[in-house]
């Protein structure tokens, strides 16, 4: 089974919601046989390469509420992070451009086995969520990537030029396509999920899928076929 999902690195819920998936995965006892696609959504495409204010006052300005409403929303959705067991530092994070993140992103899950590219995919929001850095830091994403096995000659290649900047682009707008307006949003077989569901949310929406996908195999296999020993109506 494929489960695609939008995403981008700078999503709280993005993150909570990658690993509440990866658990229902786990539990519905089918990780061997899931291949996941992240595909890239920037929340903000014109922010810089440096952070600009800190997260409380720009959520605050970002919705019109208050300092103090703010304060206790961005703890609220931290506490929803550090359930699932993720250091979730959300008050403290950097908010800059992900467009350099997403397509190191894209050259991992070129180069490297899909294992590696999800560990890469983890460091990533790792480092925005927990170690608080800049996600538009080069030096950053030079060594999360060689970390992760990719070459450092050919990451240097990818942040010097526009490599993968159409493939981010051409994400988005597939997402616009789709309707598909913010994230994180999952597909599960021929289903629909927006934002950070719960676990057994997602794990419903899994066996529903599978259930699908064998009742589809079986009717493949229901009707005429021919081989080496003549003909049958299965």
């Amino acid at each position: 089974m494929k489960i695609t999902y939008w995403s981008d690195y700078a999503c709280p819920y993005c993150y909570i919601g990658e690993e509440r998936l990866k658990k229902a995965i786990e539990e519905s006892g089918i990780r061997e046989d899931v291949e996941l696609e992240m595909k890239a959504f920037q929340l903000d495409p014109s922010a810089g390469i440096h952070a600009a204010g800190d997260t409380q006052t720009r959520f605050a300005h970002k919705y019109g509420i208050s300092m103090e409403e703010a304060g206790r929303t961005i703890e609220q959705i931290s506490q929803m992070g550090r359930d699932e067991g993720i250091d979730f530092r959300y008050a403290t994070t950097l908010f800059t451009n992900t467009m350099d993140a997403h397509r190191i992103t894209k050259l991992a899950m070129d180069r490297l086995e899909a294992a590696d590219a999800q560990k890469l995919i983890d460091r990533l929001f790792a480092a925005y969520f927990t170690e608080n850095r800049e996600l538009a830091d080069r030096e950053l994403l030079e060594r999360i990537g060689k970390d992760c096995g990719l070459q450092e000659e050919e990451i240097r290649e990818v942040l010097d030029s526009d490599r993968y900047r159409e493939d981010v682009l051409l994400d988005e707008r597939e997402a616009a396509r789709y309707g598909i307006h913010a994230v994180p949003f999952f597909v599960i077989g021929r289903y629909g999920i927006s934002g950070a569901q719960s676990r057994e949310g997602m794990k419903a929406a899994i066996a529903k899928a599978l259930e699908e996908q064998e009742a589809e195999i079986l009717q493949a296999g229901s009707g005429m076929t021919c081989g080496p020993e003549g003909c049958r109506i299965g």
